[in-house]
């Protein structure tokens, strides 16, 4: 453990890394999930929690098994409802009222326990999460050391990266990330799209992250990972 990261656990403040995007099902799991491992594997005291699912909990328990047995599948996911709509509304359904402090007071209880903790949210930056907030709320709630955002690698790309950065608090614009996916078919858009977002977010890393068939690691999916794994780990 870094000299850092001793401070970080005898403050009780624990590390925690964000994983938003510019929508559902663009790749957060995949990626979460997928670097959970790596940094297990490199001997990091890593774990990956999804506070909120609704639809279903295939997303947590594939964080759980990128997990291990550090955590229960509960405790990854303490919150999930049956609805695949937006979690304020799938927990209305229920009858539950789901709380920002709440939530965040969950995450960091368990986040403490790790050297790090990747947390996913649901759905895009702005999606509704709590009766009281957003993905971007319970982000500035957990203050976190890094934010990664995941943008599938088509055509709109470097729009849709744009306005999820624009949308962070200047204060997390600093240790930000953007991570594009490759998508079954890559095409001119595909191509370009990293050397263009470099461009017009200057100062912000622009890793692409090769498409993982049924979780397979390729080299260059390998070298992503082990990039994305030295950004959250390091000083910021």
């Amino acid at each position: 453990m870094k000299d850092g990261d001793q401070q970080s656990a005898a403050s009780g403040q624990p590390r925690i890394v964000i994983v938003t995007g510019s929508d559902t099902g663009v790749g957060k799991t995949v990626l979460t999930a997928a670097l959970t491992r790596r940094l297990r594997a490199r001997g990091v005291d890593a774990v990956a929690l999804k506070p909120l699912c609704s639809g279903g909990r295939d997303d947590a328990r594939a964080l759980h098994a990128a997990t291990g047995d550090a955590l229960t599948l509960d405790e990854v996911n303490p919150w999930h409802f049956r609805a695949a709509l937006a979690p304020v509304l799938a927990a209305r359904r229920e009858r539950l009222r789901i709380l920002r402090p709440e939530v965040a007071a969950r995450v960091r209880a368990v986040a403490r326990r790790f050297e790090l903790a990747l947390v996913e949210g649901a759905g895009g930056l702005l999606s509704p999460l709590t009766e009281d907030g957003d993905n971007r709320n319970l982000l500035a709630a957990l203050r976190p050391r890094a934010v990664l955002i995941v943008v599938p690698n088509r055509l709109g790309a470097v729009n849709q990266a744009r306005l999820v950065l624009g949308s962070l608090a200047q204060v997390h614009r600093r240790r930000v990330a953007a991570v594009l996916v490759e998508q079954r078919r890559p095409d001119a858009a595909s191509r370009t799209n990293a050397a263009l977002l470099a461009e017009f977010a200057p100062g912000v890393p622009v890793i692409r992250l090769p498409w993982l068939v049924s979780g397979r690691i390729t080299t260059r999916a390998a070298a992503a990972l082990d990039a994305l794994a030295a950004f959250v780990l390091a000083d910021g």
